[in-house]
């Protein structure tokens, strides 16, 4: 209860601030671009989980960076869609440091083997289709 009355005092004062210097109509276009913003990463959060799944999969994150990328995701979309300017200050914190931990992960010493296993299951894929033929000629001259 002592959080929760901290956070609500916190963000009237950070609201109260920010929307003296703004103006109220630049404060309204704030809340309804980040709750827009908050509403479209929920609607595109299952690319974003197929994409992480994909990673477990490969190996290229663990289990525990997994959990952690999209509880971060989640939790900082609804952070955005709720009115107030630290939480949404707090929400997109938190969608930054999704990616910049997914940039790290793409980058890392470790997603190189990552990206190669899982093009070499795609190639597997499509070689599997092929059928290799040999032609052997009975003349040694060609007419």
């Amino acid at each position: 209860m002592l959080y929760f009355l901290l956070y609500l005092f916190l963000e009237v004062l950070v609201s109260v601030n920010i929307s003296s210097e703004i103006g109220g109509f630049a404060t309204f276009l704030e809340i309804m671009l980040t709750a827009f913003i908050g509403i479209s990463i929920l609607v595109n959060f299952r690319k974003t989980l197929m994409e992480n799944m994909r990673a477990v999969s490969f190996s290229c994150i663990d289990l525990e960076e997994f959990q952690r990328l999209n509880l971060f995701t989640l939790i900082g979309a609804i952070l955005l869609i709720i009115p107030g300017f630290l939480t949404d200050i707090v929400g997109a914190l938190m969608q930054f440091s999704v990616i910049t931990s997914m940039i790290v992960n793409r980058y890392n010493v470790k997603s190189g083997s990552c990206k190669n296993s899982y093009n070499e299951q795609i190639n597997k894929q499509k070689d599997s289709d092929v059928i290799d033929v040999e032609i052997i000629s009975d003349s040694s001259t060609i007419k």
